[in-house]
């Protein structure tokens, strides 16, 4: 209860005073050296790139904690330029600026922005409430639901060799295929893969503009360096990728392909998604 009261009045304050991370367990690994740093440790090395992606799970509450510290820890050390969410989209921007301008936050937050549904508010609200009391932009990273529709039903072409290569498409599709059960018939694959790179187009285009330092929080594998934004920078015609802290699970495995540094945190109760999808689906 205690760390959910700080967190509240840091969001109602803009307050950067940093005290010490949130009470989560784990362990913070450097991927390239194998290094096992503390959390300052951690900060100190994520203060020095200009543009820095935090991959999470969506639904994981400790996740969020830590983005909300880091984003705070980072502040402290050198000025924010940006933060770019997965969770916005072009059409929720303009919504955006109108309550930075504002001389109060509304009390109704995720309504005056629109908020999606689908992304947990009291997961993401306080990130949110936090960042719009700070000098700098909250930026919408994702494509809009037109978008999606548009090249869902028309595929571009996508420009890059890192991108189009046979291995990217090959994980991608399979993470595509597990991550909605293996329901999906084979025809919709093309056309979904097309949407997730699309995306991480898009991503990687907004962290090239954004105002630097920029950071992005997106979803694992969005983050990854292996087939998601980074490679998608480096296709833009970027000479370096962004550096990429992964947030994953005890259990799971971040390899350096993947990620610059990765950080542990406890598992957490495996939801039955797939039931749900498989009664969404009549099966």
């Amino acid at each position: 209860m205690r760390v959910i009261v700080l967190l509240a009045l840091l969001v109602v304050s803009g307050c950067q005073h940093l005290s010490n991370p949130p009470p989560v367990t784990g362990e913070i690994r450097d991927l390239r050296s194998g290094q096992v740093l503390t959390p300052r440790e951690l900060v100190a090395r994520l203060a020095e790139p200009s543009r820095l992606i935090v991959g999470e799970q969506h639904d994981n509450r400790d996740h969020h904690q830590l983005q909300l510290w880091l984003l705070q820890a980072l502040g402290e050390r050198r000025p924010q330029g940006s933060l770019l969410l997965e969770m916005l989209t072009p059409d929720q921007q303009p919504r955006i600026d109108d309550v930075r301008r504002a001389s109060t936050i509304p009390a109704d937050l995720p309504g005056a922005l629109n908020w999606q549904s689908g992304w947990d508010w009291n997961l993401y609200g306080p990130i949110v409430g936090f960042v719009l009391t700070q000098p700098y932009p909250l930026l919408a990273a994702n494509l809009d639901n037109l978008e999606v529709r548009t090249r869902y039903a028309k595929p571009p072409t996508l420009s890059g060799t890192r991108s189009n290569a046979p291995s990217v498409k090959d994980e991608l599709l399979a993470q595509i295929n597990d991550s909605h059960c293996g329901l999906l018939p084979t025809s919709q694959m093309p056309a979904m893969l097309a949407v997730q790179q699309q995306r991480d187009r898009r991503m990687a285009e907004r962290l090239l503009t954004a105002p630097t330092p920029s950071l992005l929080f997106a979803g694992a594998y969005h983050a990854r360096k292996d087939v998601g934004v980074p490679i998608h920078v480096l296709d833009l015609g970027e000479p370096d990728a962004p550096r990429v802290l992964m947030l994953a699970e005890q259990g799971s495995e971040v390899k350096p392909a993947m990620a610059d540094y990765v950080w542990y945190t406890p598992a957490t109760p495996a939801q039955d998604y797939c039931a749900q999808m498989r009664k969404q689906f009549g099966k």
